[in-house]
């Protein structure tokens, strides 16, 4: 009996021991994958992908919704250098300014500047709140910007993933570098506001935490429009992603990389689809665009204006109404048209010319095409499909294609691997950059509110 007493608590013991070991091990699992190692796959990892309240469905009288917990977006700061000397798998060497090498506190500057709300002229607005990390450095869950106070914009927030490569910047191409580009949405009045760049530059010094940071990055020099427009430049120039399951195929050579339907998917891209005339792809690195502005008809087609006398709005989940348009005028502002190309160079040939946008990460930067007329890659490929909308100016590279809608579901696959594998571990860096909340210190703190 006493041996089976023995037996039997051994077994026990050895059993719990068991189970609390399982349990340590689960643990620690869990606690790096969401604190310390993201998972590269970031499209099954809602925390660092995707809104806080994902609206999917919305449509739908069933709806309900799904808030995350925010507070497990854990940040980890990373090494972003390592992106600029060692750029992913598909991408070619960062093109680094002469006037502007990137150091790693020039690096840092710039992301802290980037994140900070106090340089918009009410402290609320900052970079990150039109280019939001989880959500593709752009945002899914509006059109068109929208700056502070509420201020609409015309156009789409564009991603900024490997803008260091880009010869033409905003949707219009006006812009040829980074450190000339991050001034306008400092500036522009229904983006961050600021009346001047001397009342930026004036108040980024009387911020006591930038005491010292510019002067240790730029060798002495202090903020100036110039060491400004440089640090968010390196800042940017970091964020190069790419090693995706398609460069993993098409340029490691690894062919269990992606399904057959994603290399069909690219056989229509690069043949019948003949979307690589303006996405290039080279032989050792893929970049998806040509650096041009094409007219594709979509801003032809929105600056005709509706002929519907009505506009279908959604009031909740699942509830619709048309309202009359004479209704809507009355009581919101005009829709601004948008000639695209026409209002930088006033050349009639340039009317509702968009840059082609770089295909990278696009699974993960819905709304599409220059406005965010649409909300889903097959509606893109329909439109293309089509061969967009026929005007006087339309880019005679635009032309009905007759894909079956099972090889428009190949090419939007295609699309869809071309997430990169360290899109994680940027967006956790993000995480992990202050916010620039004001204090007592700072310059437009209320001092008759202050408590002595």
């Amino acid at each position: 009996m006493n041996n089976n007493r023995k037996k039997f608590l051994f077994f026990v013991n050895t059993g719990l021991l068991f189970g609390v070991l399982v349990l340590l091990l689960t643990y620690n699992f869990l606690h790096s994958s969401t604190e310390t190692n993201p998972v590269s796959d970031v499209t099954n990892n809602r925390h660092i992908f995707g809104p806080g309240d994902n609206k999917e469905g919305y449509y739908s009288i069933d709806y309900t919704t799904d808030t995350l917990d925010l507070q497990k977006r854990v940040g980890k700061e990373a090494d972003l250098m390592e992106f600029v000397t060692n750029p992913p798998l598909g991408l070619p060497a960062v093109p680094v300014p002469e006037d502007n090498p990137i150091t790693k506190e020039k690096l840092l500057l710039g992301r802290k500047l980037f994140f900070d709300r106090r340089l918009s002229i009410n402290d609320t607005f900052s970079c990150a709140i039109c280019h939001i990390p989880e959500q593709g450095f752009t945002n899914n869950e509006i059109q068109t910007a929208i700056g502070v106070e509420g201020r609409s914009g015309k156009r789409n927030s564009p991603t900024v993933y490997n803008s260091a490569y880009l010869e033409k910047i905003f949707h219009d191409g006006r812009e040829s570098t980074l450190e000339q580009q991050v001034w306008a949405p400092l500036l522009a009045k229904n983006e961050m506001a600021n009346p001047s760049i001397g009342f930026v530059i004036n108040k980024i010094k009387a911020i006591p935490d930038y005491d010292g940071l510019f002067e240790s990055a730029f060798d002495g020099r202090g903020p100036t429009m110039e060491t400004v427009g440089m640090a968010l430049a390196d800042y940017q120039r970091a964020l190069n992603s790419a090693d995706s399951p398609f460069d993993r195929w098409y340029f490691g050579k690894q062919e269990d990389a992606v399904s057959e339907q994603v290399k069909r998917g690219f056989e229509i891209f690069s043949g019948k689809g003949l979307c690589t005339a303006c996405h290039l792809v080279h032989e050792d690195y893929a970049l998806f665009t040509d650096h041009e502005l094409h007219n594709t008809g979509l801003g032809y087609l929105a600056s005709m204006g509706t002929t519907s006398k009505t506009t279908r709005v959604q009031l909740a989940p699942g509830v619709f109404v048309d309202v009359d348009n004479e209704i809507i005028e009355r009581v919101s502002k005009p829709k601004e048209n948008d000639l695209g190309r026409y209002e930088v160079t006033e050349n009639p040939h340039d009317r509702w010319k968009f840059r082609t946008p770089p295909l990278r990460n696009v699974a993960l930067t819905a709304p599409y095409m220059h406005d965010g007329s649409m909300q889903t890659l097959r509606e893109v490929m329909e439109f293309y499909n089509q061969g967009g909308i026929p005007n006087e100016v339309l880019s005679p590279l635009i032309k009905p294609l007759g894909l079956t809608d099972e090889e428009m579901d190949d090419v939007v696959a295609f699309m869809e691997s071309l997430t990169g594998s360290n899109v994680a571990i940027l967006v956790a860096d993000a995480f992990a950059a202050p916010i620039g909340d004001i204090s007592e210190d700072d310059p437009n703190w209320a001092h008759e509110n202050k408590i002595e």
